[in-house]
């Protein structure tokens, strides 16, 4: 695939599972509780985008001509090794990395509490400003 097809592509699925994690933010704020099939929604989401950051870190050194390692926290490593990735988030994507891997394969251990306030804090915008940023420049906020 041409790599502006897919920043583009990649671009979509970031606005379109940050939208859907903003309407479940809006309930929250709101007070309402919410269904377990939104639940499932906001896990769907979370790992989307997660891994349409993983597939944007691997890409961006394979751009670069650099190795991809195969473990996403590798990935994330080598972006920060290159100053594409501020070091302090270094921790942060661990985290994202490691939500995902929790909703992919230990899914009986998730803490629905814990998610729902990283939705409530709008912490997914985290990923969705990586995504929206082209390859090679850092986001600003």
């Amino acid at each position: 695939m041409r790599l502006d097809l897919y920043l583009a592509e990649t671009a979509l699925i970031a606005r379109t599972q940050a939208a859907i994690l903003d309407d479940a933010r809006n309930m929250l704020v709101a007070g309402k509780t919410l269904s377990p099939l939104e639940n499932n929604g906001i896990l769907h989401a979370f790992q989307v985008l997660a891994e349409n950051a993983i597939g944007k870190a691997k890409q961006t050194l394979k751009v670069l001509g650099k190795p991809v390692p195969i473990s996403a926290y590798d990935s994330f490593s080598e972006l920060s090794k290159l100053g594409i990735i501020d070091d302090n988030d270094l921790i942060t994507w661990n985290a994202v990395v490691g939500l995902r891997n929790r909703i992919v394969h230990d899914y009986m251990n998730i803490d629905m509490v814990r998610v729902t306030e990283l939705v409530k804090y709008e912490q997914y915008q985290f990923v969705a400003n990586f995504l929206l940023v082209p390859i090679g420049e850092r986001s600003h906020e």
